[in-house]
Formats: C-alpha cells, structure tokens, sequence
C-alpha cells in the first residue's frame, strides 16, 4: 500500500509553497483530496509527479504547481459560485469545493461520468457536474464569481465570458506554440480585461485552439 498521505504533503511542501502558493485553503484543500483517486489506475503512481498527468487522450491533470498558482490567482472565496472548465476526472472540483460554495464542473462525455462517480464516492455533494462542449460552459447554472479553464487555449469564446459575473474573476493558460503564459481577467463593466500572471504551458482544450483565418 502506498503512503499517498505522505505524497500529499511532500507535493504542497516541494511543489505548492515554494512558488508563491501563500493562500491556507488552496494549502488546506491540497492536503486532503486524494489526488491518486482522479488519475486512470494506471497513472496512480505518477499522480504526485511534478508535471502532468495524461487522464485521457490529448487531456491532462494539470501538474500541482500551476493548478494550485491558478488557485491563487483566482483568489476563491467562500461563498463563491465557481465554474471548472475541463474539469478532467474531478481533481480540481474537488479542490475548489473545499475553498467556495459551489463548484459546476462542465466536460465532455466518458469524462464527465468518470468525475461524477468519484466525486459523489468523495462526498462533495456541493459539485455539479455537467456533460458538454466545453466551449460552451453551463450558463443555467450560472452567473459564476469565478472560472477556471483547466488547460491551454488560444483564445476563450465569448459564450464563456458572458457567464462571469460583474466584478468575477477568469483564469486560462494562453498558449502559443509550445509557449504559454497564465493570465487572469477581471470583468469590469461588462468587459474582461486580462493581465499576465506567470508562465506555465497545457495541452489546448478541445474547441479552445485558434480558428483559422481563411484567405482567398
């Protein structure tokens, strides 16, 4: 049987606090969910490697440092509504139910099953999960206080800014090429505007990729 416990406390001791991750729940919540019970079984041993986790085909848990730098940035309150884009397996609604008030997990099909699974097993009863195109969000469900797209983009739809609250928060990793940089937008009169956070780099989310120009 592995000392998964004891993962947990060297990831956020090696990992988390020595990059600038100073907020105790993000601390807190990293501590407690299990992040080898949201990994494929096969992958379980490399859930607390410091890089990121193949879930799926082109998808990825995202390495803890920049998950939890995202966190940070987002600054989370308790009594926030927080939609997780590419929620994967259900890691970081795991997480950011521990640190708001309710999470809406959107993915896509198979995904979104597996999450659900193990999040209800986990007791988070404060997370919905949403089977969908993630592009699209679950705009029933919000206005939310804060979104989080866990993976690269090249740019985020307008359908997903639309369903951030005035005054709500967005973080993204930008990619461009194999380069990204993490950027967090503060909506502000109805228009988000973004400002660079640090550098970190993701697999582009399906749908998130850039729409090529056509030219005659």
């Amino acid at each position: 049987m592995q000392d998964y416990a004891a993962r947990r406390t060297m990831m956020v001791d090696t990992q988390v606090r020595p990059n600038d991750v100073t907020k105790y729940p993000i601390i807190e919540a990293m501590l407690n969910v299990p992040r080898e019970a949201f990994v494929p079984d096969a992958r379980r041993e490399a859930a607390y490697v410091s890089e990121d986790v193949e879930i799926a085909p082109g998808r990825v848990l995202l390495e803890p440092r920049n998950f939890a730098k995202m966190l940070e940035v987002l600054d989370i309150q308790p009594g926030d509504l927080v939609l997780d884009v590419g929620a994967g397996l259900g890691y970081s609604a795991a997480v950011i139910a521990r640190m708001a008030e309710a999470v809406v997990a959107i993915e896509e099909d198979g995904l979104a099953a597996q999450a659900e699974a193990t999040l209800a097993a986990m007791g988070a009863d404060n997370v919905a999960v949403v089977t969908g195109a993630l592009t699209e969000g679950a705009p029933k469900h919000g206005p939310y206080d804060a979104i989080l797209i866990e993976g690269g983009v090249a740019q985020v739809p307008e359908a997903l800014l639309a369903q951030l609250k005035e005054g709500g928060r967005i973080v993204a990793i930008f990619m461009e090429g194999p380069l990204g940089t993490t950027r967090v937008g503060h909506k502000i009169d109805g228009i988000v505007a973004w400002r660079y956070a640090f550098n970190a780099a993701a697999p582009v989310l399906p749908g998130f990729a850039a729409k090529q120009e056509f030219v005659l």
